[in-house]
This record gives C-alpha cells, structure tokens and sequence, in this order.
C-alpha cells in the first residue's frame, strides 16, 4: 500500500495527516493526489465520503500561492454551506502547517464579516456560488488571481442549477488556471462542464467506490403510520448514532420534538433553521451530544459527520437519488452501516420499484419474524405489520433517478437534490411486531416534497452559454 510520501507529498503536510491519524491513503487520495501536485487537470469520479476532500485540499494547499486582499489564489465551489463549512475544516490543520488562510463564504449569515476576511487576504476561498457571485458584484473580492479552482459534488452543482454560476464564476479566473473535478458522475452537464473548462484531463473513477452507502445493509420494513415514531426510538437505541429524514421541514421539527419528549435526545436540521441552529445542531451530533439528526433532503450531502451508524427513512425519498445521497451519511470511507427505510401500506408497491431500480434483488416476501432485542427491563416500542422477507442487492447494479427535493431559498434560489443511485444488501422486514406503545429512553448515549428554506442564495438563470474559456480542450 502506498503512503501520501510516496504520492509526493510533502513531508510537513504528511506529518500533519499523521497527527491526525491519517496514514494511509483511500483509493480517490492514491489516484489523483500525484496528478493534482504535477499541475494537471483533474477529473475524478468519486462519492462523498470517500476521502475526495483530502484528494484535492492537500494538493490545494502544497501549491498554493501568497493572495492579495481580496483576491484569493485557490477558490474551492462547493454546492451547499455545510459542506463549504466541513471542507474548511478539513483543511485548517494542512493549511496552518504552511501558515495559509482558508474561509468559507456563503449565504444565511453576514457579509460584514465575509468582507472582513477577505480585505486581510485569503489563499484558499471555499466558496457556495450564489454568495460568491453576491461579493463579487459589491466588489468585495476579484477573481482574476485564482490560479487553482476545485469544483466539488458537481453533479449536485448542476442538480442544483448552479452551474450557470459555476460557468460565469470560472470565466472571471486566470484562463491558465488548474482545474479539479470531483463527481459522483461524470456524464450529462458535468461532462460538458469539462469538456469547455477543463484542459485535457486525466480522468479516475477509482474501482470500488460506484455508490454512496454501498457498503451498509439495506432495510425495508412495513410499518402503520403510528408506529413510525416508536419504531424510530427503538432503531435509534439499538444501532446508535442516527440521521432519520424526513421530506418536510414541519415533519422534521415534529419528529425532532416526538422523538426527545420519548428520551432521544434529537435535533433538527433543515433550510428553515439559521445557520447558527444548523451548526449547533451538527456540533451538537458530532460530539454526542444528541443520538439523532431530523433532517431534510436539504442535508443529505450536507452532513459529513463520520461514524454515522444509522440512516432511517422516515418518509420515503423522492426517487433513486435521493435514497443514494441520503443514505451516503453512514458506511462512509469503508466502514458499515444500517440504512433503514420505513414502508407504510400504500407505499409498499412504490418501495418495491424503488429497490428495483437501485438495483436490490427482487424480495422474498415470504411472512418472517424477527426476534426481539434484549432491552434490559424496558419494553420494546415497535407497530410494524405486514408481510416480512429478505434480499439481497447486486453490489454492481446502479439505478438512476431524476429531481428530487425541490426548495426556494430564503433570497431566491430555486434548488433540488439528486444524485445517483446505488447497490448494498436489502431486505425487507415485517411481520408480528406489536409490542408495547411506549417508546424505549436512550441509555447510552425518523407524503409530497416541500419548498425548504436555506442557502441565501441567488436565483440562477438556466443554460448560460460559456465565456472566452469556453471549448477549452480544443485550444
């Protein structure tokens, strides 16, 4: 197995990883890492949660330049703010190590203290486009010095609608700039997008890595509407750390608020809450301090929290893409997972096409029982019924969906989630669960879409044509 000294890079910036108890590096990291330090464009193939933020932030930081206030020399566009949030620290440690400046800037907070950053000087800006494109019409920052641009969960850019943004925040950057992509899939928008603004790439789909969550265990359980919550309390207590979605930002809240009053302490997380509530809300999560996250389709590629046991489907996703991108916020950088997905009686026939198309084998679905788990004194919760089997999923099938989430943010922004659909193991659960009514206390330690608040971002026009970068492999 190779070590990020034997991909070149620095012994400083190794040490740093080190410290973190970073070692070795995953797959993505050992493709692209040698190619983005030579200077090369990149194009990699890679979902989230597999290591792609070291792939691209350690190279960033190796070569990046000295900035001038308010022009930064690498801009690091990133579809939502959790995930410019998470990026920038993942890449304060390497960045400090070579005393670099890395900001985040992007909507739902002040500009005075955006600006602020950004007259001191900025090497690395992570950066959501609406934002961006916001300071730099109030000329708060110039893009004419960014020798370095990384374009992360491109897919997710053009599900969005940001890529015209994307096209007119490229065009105002040096044109001998570098370029690294990183998708979930290269194909469709993306792949015109690198055809006009990438030179010659060397593209990687590293092997193993084709879907999001594709090693967890995939549930399907038939369950009453009244004993979802139960059911979700009991999940939550069994598996651990849990994300349960939900489509609606009320039904996110009311589940949140059910699910503490039971004795699992829970927050919320969607567009509607201030950044701040969804910061304390992650922090809260990631140091244990709630068992579960409520979230909303909004937060399925926003939340990077490692060591997520459990996702639960508490609604139904909107299609393949979005179960795919839900479900990819546990079994991430080749750990397991539980991903589990509440079936009501007239969902089952929508469910079973659903697995179809993500490519899980067609189930058994022979009556089964489950047996109990041991609750120490405490009656399990539970209100499941129906019929109960068990299948497995073809880990090379890949189904694919359309839409998603569709949201208005809070300045304007017309959004929707999506992605690309994936395989695991699957199997459908049911049958005799009435226990008792009562939802069991945590000891140790969730219908159609709705418009979603969040992002301050600014509406996008559709198709953009490219500016004098354009048709850049041609040149």
């Amino acid at each position: 197995m190779s070590s990020f000294s034997d991909l070149g890079l620095a012994p400083d910036l190794v040490a740093a990883l080190i410290s973190r108890g970073i070692t070795a590096p995953f797959p993505v990291q050992a493709a692209t890492i040698p190619d983005a330090l030579a200077g090369k464009d990149v194009c990699g193939r890679a979902p989230t949660g597999s290591g792609k933020t070291i792939a691209f932030g350690a190279p960033v930081v190796e070569r990046v330049g000295p900035s001038r206030p308010r022009r930064p020399s690498a801009l690091i566009l990133a579809p939502t703010r959790e995930l410019a949030a998470q990026i920038v620290r993942e890449l304060e440690p390497l960045a400090n190590v070579r005393r670099k400046r890395v900001f985040a800037v992007y909507g739902g907070v002040g500009y005075e203290p955006q600006k602020r950053a950004l007259r001191k000087g900025v090497e690395i800006l992570v950066a959501c486009p609406g934002r961006l494109e916001d300071l730099v019409q109030q000329r708060a920052l110039v893009l004419d010095r960014v020798e370095t641009v990384v374009i992360d969960e491109a897919d997710r850019m053009a599900d969005m609608g940001f890529l015209p943004a994307v096209r007119r925040i490229l065009d105002q950057t040096n044109p001998e700039r570098q370029t690294l992509l990183f998708s979930a899939t290269l194909d469709g928008a993306v792949g015109v997008l690198t055809d006009e603004y990438q030179r010659f790439p060397v593209r990687h789909e590293v092997a193993g890595v084709e879907t999001d969550a594709a090693d967890a265990e995939h549930r399907f359980e038939r369950i009453s509407n009244e004993g979802r919550l139960a059911r979700a309390a009991e999940v939550i207590d069994a598996e651990g750390p849990t994300i349960v979605f939900c489509r609606t930002r009320h039904g996110a809240d009311k589940v949140a608020k059910k699910l503490s009053q039971s004795g699992v302490e829970s927050a919320p997380i969607h567009g509607g809450l201030s950044q701040a509530k969804r910061d304390r809300a992650l922090s809260d999560f990631a140091r244990g301090r709630v068992h579960a996250l409520i979230a909303t389709d909004v937060a399925a590629r926003g939340i990077h929290v490692d060591d997520v046991a459990c996702v639960v489907h508490f609604d139904p996703p909107e299609d393949a893409k979005a179960y795919v991108h839900r479900s990819g916020r546990t079994a991430r950088k080749g750990a397991t997972g539980v991903v589990i997905s509440f079936v009501l009686p007239d969902q089952i026939r929508s469910s079973l096409s659903l697995q179809r198309e993500l490519g899980f084998a067609e189930p058994d679905r022979s009556p089964q029982k489950r047996s109990r788990p041991e609750r120490s004194g405490r009656g399990g919760a539970g209100g499941a019924a129906g019929g109960a089997g068990r299948g497995r999923a073809r880990r090379d099938g890949v189904g694919r969906g359309q839409g998603g989430e569709r949201r208005h943010e809070s300045s304007g922004t017309s959004r929707g989630e999506g992605g690309e659909g994936g395989a695991g193991k699957a199997r459908i659960e049911g049958g005799a669960r009435q226990e008792n009514n009562g939802a069991p206390r945590r000891e140790n330690g969730a219908g159609a879409p709705r418009r979603d608040n969040g992002g301050g971002q600014r509406r996008e026009g559709g198709g953009g044509a490219p500016g004098p970068r354009g048709q850049r492999n041609g040149r």
